[in-house]
């Protein structure tokens, strides 16, 4: 589990289809073989590393749901018991790629909107979170077709967005909470198999 706070930006040292190598070095402080990293908000385990570099494999699966276009990634060790949580809870299983639509300056923040599916949408609400690329980031509106976030400009420079612009694609989780309650809502239970139910059906 992480929790949308970035530590540092690591770069894409080597990519040969099934496994990335990232180089970085503040994450690396204690770090072990099968410890999972979360770069741009994909969760990754550890099966090598070095001096300057974690390598980690990537299975079909984050081909399919993610991202990995961007050589600069936001990374984040995963939380230990005792931390601080910061931020809101990531689990680093991207639901969905979505694109910038625009990027604002509003007073001292940036104003930025996403466009993203439905699928993802029905899970993304005004004050709630969200995490791109692995960032938590409090949602500030959200449409039919996308929503926007309100990013500070610390968090700008320490992270990924500093390079984005209109066009780039971001990795997006949406919050577990919000998953959870559809899945409640839209839940249909099997019904009962009955004597009833079976002649309906013509097994007697």
């Amino acid at each position: 589990m992480f929790t949308g706070i970035i530590e540092e930006i690591g770069r894409l040292k080597n990519f040969d289809g099934s496994r990335i190598e990232i180089a970085c070095e503040k994450i690396l402080d204690g770090i072990k073989i099968g410890d999972s990293i979360s770069a741009n908000g994909i969760c990754l385990t550890v099966v090598d590393f070095g001096e300057n570099y974690f390598a980690a494999d990537v299975m079909p699966e984050t081909f399919r749901k993610t991202s990995l276009a961007d050589k600069n990634f936001n990374l984040e060790r995963a939380l230990k018991v005792g931390d601080k949580f910061g931020g809101h809870i990531v689990s680093g299983h991207i639901d969905g790629v979505g694109k910038i639509l625009s990027i604002q300056a509003e007073g001292n923040a940036l104003l930025i909107e996403v466009k993203a599916e439905s699928n993802l949408l029905r899970q993304i609400a005004a004050k709630g979170s969200v995490a791109l690329d692995g960032i938590s980031l409090t949602v500030v509106d959200a449409g039919a077709e996308s929503f926007s976030v309100s990013m500070i400009p610390h968090t700008r420079e320490v992270t990924n967005f500093k390079t984005k612009q209109i066009g780039s694609l971001v990795n997006i989780e949406t919050d577990i909470l919000a998953k959870y309650v559809e899945r409640l809502m839209n839940f249909k239970e099997t019904p009962p198999i009955t004597r009833g139910f079976l002649e309906e059906h013509g097994f007697i």
